[in-house]
């Protein structure tokens, strides 16, 4: 076989591995708990699926800390979702950076 024809043959396991890959980050998911009282949970796919408040937490005459803490929380689940997609990306493409696969 050419080394033209190997190189094709391990593109096409990449790829097939890529889609795999793809398939189980869209049902991964990674939470994030900020100040000890707010959590969110996001997916592989970059949505936020859930978000929990202890009561505690509100207090109305604190709204903006509030609002703090789901941001802190919000932008740690994806932040921690987006970091575990890059390393399985990696696993699959032997650390090349392949534009448009992330």
């Amino acid at each position: 076989m050419s080394n033209l024809g190997k190189i094709l043959k391990q593109a096409q396991r990449m790829q097939a591995e890529m889609g795999r890959v793809q398939e189980e980050l869209a049902t991964l998911e990674r939470s994030f708990t900020a100040g000890g009282m707010v959590e969110a949970v996001a997916r592989g796919d970059n949505t936020v699926v859930r978000i929990r408040i202890k009561p505690e937490a509100v207090d109305p005459q604190d709204v903006e800390g509030l609002e703090d803490l789901i941001l802190t929380a919000v932008n740690g689940a994806l932040d921690a979702v987006r970091t575990e997609a890059e390393q399985r990306v990696k696993q699959v493409t032997g650390g090349l950076n392949l534009p448009g696969l992330m």
